[in-house]
């Protein structure tokens, strides 16, 4: 009896020491599996010249001891990455970063490795597949000061995504995120003029006066590609906020106006009829030259005879803007004068928008 209670202890041992035995090789096995994965990835981390490749190996060799989310390890990290940049090994720097944000998803510095990430795609010219690493990092990651230049992740995500997101309801987003977070940063001028002709792109016209309304402060800022950019937000300002009781339904109907008050000879009457933002009166030279305005301040004074005018309209008319020929006006030596009559884009409000003004006088003879 006593021996098959010996027995039956002694299986029991031999059980529990098996268990164990598993336990322990199954530990050993994924510890060996694990460093053999390492030396197998680090083998294909380290390139280049034998100086580099002890480099890199001493980077890999310091990262393995790293806490998971330090400053040290990011500092780590971030050589090995720029090391593939100076060799150009793009293919390379993106595999090892997207290995290590896939790893680690909660890193506090993933936004950063990211941005190499886009970097390193917009060296090897993948315009879109960048943009899509700069919306990521806005959308989805706490904003991060770049190391060694005290500049917002988020800022450069923004300026990159401007230039290469055409979309523009993402351009409304993209400004007015510069605008609000990134004031001291910008040209704010620059950018409510470009916020202005993002919101006309997507035809919200009370946001697009607003943003103008805000550029005007800015006046005199260059902005590369609109040379008229003080006169076209003006104008829409203007505009806006206008009565717009000098505008005709047709081009014929204020042709016909004019040419009546031409033939009665009445300055008052014509002056009604005048645009009361944005008339421009210059020379054909000044159109090469600049905008200065010869400002009409009283017609009365160069209708001393009678004005005549040609039957038709001229022949460089189209179908948005036209020009009447007229003679007979006693000013500066010049008594031609071609009217300028223009169509009137302003969606904002559609009883305005295609009907027609008198918005302007050019002096002399056309060439």
């Amino acid at each position: 009896m006593d021996n098959r209670i010996k027995f039956t202890v002694f299986i029991k041992f031999l059980i529990i020491l098996l268990f164990f035995m598993i336990i322990l090789s199954n530990y050993l096995s994924c510890v060996f599996t694990a460093n053999d994965n390492l030396s197998r990835t680090d083998s294909y981390y380290i390139i280049g010249s034998k100086e580099n490749k002890e480099n890199l190996s001493e980077l890999f060799r310091q990262l393995r001891v790293e806490e998971p989310g330090s400053e040290g390890e990011f500092a780590l990290i971030r050589e090995i990455a720029l090391n593939y940049a100076r060799l150009n090994d793009y293919d390379r720097l993106i595999h090892f970063l997207s290995s290590r944000t896939l790893n680690n998803p909660a890193d506090p510095y993933n936004g950063y490795y990211f941005l190499m990430i886009a970097y390193a795609y917009i060296q090897q010219e993948s315009m879109p597949i960048a943009a899509l690493y700069f919306d990521l990092i806005l959308n989805n990651y706490p904003d991060l000061v770049i190391y060694d230049s005290d500049e917002s992740i988020h800022l450069v995500c923004l300026r990159h995504l401007i230039n290469q997101n055409n979309n523009p309801e993402r351009q409304v987003w993209y400004y007015n995120e510069l605008i609000s977070r990134f004031s001291d940063n910008i040209d704010l001028g620059t950018t409510y003029f470009m916020l202005g002709q993002a919101y006309e792109r997507v035809g919200d016209w009370n946001g697009a006066i607003q943003a103008y309304t805000n550029f005007l402060p800015y006046s005199g800022v260059i902005i590369q590609g609109f040379p008229n950019a003080d006169q076209y937000a003006r104008h829409q300002v203007d505009f806006s906020r206008s009565t717009k009781d000098w505008t005709f339904e047709s081009l014929q109907s204020l042709q016909r106006a004019v040419q009546h008050a031409l033939d009665e000879g009445d300055p008052w009457m014509l002056t009604r009829y005048q645009a009361k933002v944005g008339f421009v009166a210059r020379s054909w030279e000044q159109i090469e030259i600049d905008n200065t305005r010869m400002a009409i301040t009283n017609l009365a004074q160069f209708m001393s005879g009678r004005i005549r005018y040609a039957p038709s309209l001229d022949a460089s008319s189209t179908a948005t803007e036209a020009f009447l020929r007229t003679t007979g006006w006693s000013s500066f030596s010049l008594p031609t004068w071609y009217l300028y009559f223009r169509k009137i884009y302003f969606p904002q409000d559609p009883e305005i928008h295609g009907r027609w003004e008198w918005a302007g006088i050019y002096y002399g003879e056309k060439f």
